[in-house]
């Protein structure tokens, strides 16, 4: 096992040097006709000088206007989100931020496009109709470097001090491309002097793509769809770090995580090391793919879990979770959890047989050293349904499930799944 504080510089050159490479295979890509409409917007590059796309039509953005709620501020295409959330944390009288229609893109280089820190809690930032946060923005993006076109690390960042009153609601978060810098201009994290929390090492500035969790942080994240990020070494669409401070859990539920990719672990959520935890329910993981190439924390292994692989949900040794009503499905691997006393219920791993990882071993639908907590589960597709050989037998779990019959947005048509899987809110 490997932690924060053993990675080395020579360890960063390298884990940056594979990824200009680009990873070993090519991923395999889950169309999903739901969702097209975050593809053809999400990822436009002809957005003009203000880094925003406005909306389709005017009328989508005069029909929110004109039911405005006294406790919001608005932020219509042009305008700064960051902006609006600070002016939010200083009016006593607006706890919510309401983002227009549109597509939204960093207006410079740095590591977040929006964040939140102690100033901000309790704030609810949330989307009103389709709204897009991209880390992308090929106007200022360098074209020689493999990060292109993306330019800040994390789309959305979560610092010490957010409680579950924060909450974000409702948006696509997607075009993350291990692009890093550790400058901290602007800062998006003001100094904490908390023993645990003084430190930032490699991790902090490089996983978690879409989302970062960082410290004492434990947001709402609820109806999301994060999609086509990649990061190196670990969590393509969320990194929870919260480095021993889990008197609470982020909570993350009704979202979406597809085809995010990594380098190492977690292709879409990741809890790095001891000490951290999550609640997360009623979710969707399609298409997500990890161990795209050689472990460079513990040189020379050929990967985390290097036989088989990781997988699109990854719990380190010492962290917890409570997954419920989730569906896993066409992955690199399901989940692989390394720690105890931690929970699955009604969750379907069916078919998590994706290719593009560099494991020599064949898939797997869950890897778990602990299985106690897991209840009331589905398993099946072909794959090595249970790697560890550890699923109790009386839990009510079914290692012969048969097809779920997933309909166009993966919910299961077929009735012995009617409590189990994810369902679109």
């Amino acid at each position: 096992m490997w932690s924060p504080n053993s990675v080395s510089t020579i360890s960063f050159l390298l884990i940056g040097l594979l990824s200009l490479a680009g990873g070993c295979k090519p991923s395999t890509v889950v169309p999903a006709p739901q969702l097209r409409s975050a593809e053809s917007g999400g990822l436009s590059i002809d957005a003009p000088a203000d880094f925003t796309q406005a909306a389709e039509t005017p009328d989508a953005v005069m029909q929110v206007i004109s039911q405005r709620r006294t406790d919001t501020h608005y932020v219509r295409p042009g305008e700064s989100i960051q902006a609006a959330l600070d002016a939010v944390a200083e009016d006593p009288t607006k706890n919510r931020v309401a983002v227009l229609p549109g597509t939204y893109r960093p207006p410079e280089h740095r590591q977040a496009l929006i964040w939140f820190n102690k100033r901000h809690d309790g704030i609810t930032l949330e989307a009103e109709g389709e709204v897009i946060l991209t880390a992308e923005n090929p106007k200022i993006a360098d074209k020689s470097v493999a990060s292109y076109p993306a330019v800040v690390n994390h789309v959305v960042y979560f610092g010490d001090g957010i409680s579950r009153k924060t909450t974000l609601r409702g948006f696509k978060i997607t075009g993350a491309n291990h692009f890093v810098t550790q400058s901290d201009d602007p800062e998006i994290q003001p100094a904490v002097f908390e023993l645990r929390l003084r430190e930032r090492t490699f991790v902090y500035y490089a996983d978690g793509g879409g989302i970062k969790i960082w410290g004492r942080s434990y947001p709402t994240i609820d109806r999301v769809e994060v999609y086509n990020n990649y990061t190196s070494p670990c969590a393509g669409a969320i990194s929870i770090e919260n480095r021993g401070y889990i008197d609470d859990a982020p909570l993350i539920t009704n979202s979406i995580f597809r085809n995010n990719r990594s380098q190492i672990t977690g292709a879409a959520i990741d809890l790095f090391d001891v000490g951290n935890r999550a609640e997360i329910r009623n979710c969707l993981f399609v298409g997500n793919v990890t161990s795209r190439g050689l472990n460079f924390f513990v040189f020379p292994r050929q990967g985390f879990h290097g036989k088989h692989g990781s997988s699109s949900l990854t719990v380190f040794n010492g962290s917890h979770v409570v997954v419920d009503r989730c569906t896993f499905t066409g992955n690199y691997n399901g989940v692989d959890d390394a720690s105890s006393k931690n929970v699955y219920t009604n969750c379907i791993f069916w078919k998590n047989d994706a290719t593009g990882g560099i494991a020599p071993e064949g898939r797997y639908e869950i890897d778990i050293r602990d299985a106690a907590g897991v209840k009331g589960c589905f398993f099946g597709g072909g794959t090595i349904l249970d790697l560890r050989n550890t699923l109790p037998a009386e839990n009510s779990n079914r290692l012969d499930a048969p097809d779920p019959e997933f309909d166009e947005h993966f919910q299961p048509r077929n009735g012995l799944y009617q409590d189990a899987g994810y369902r679109r809110k």
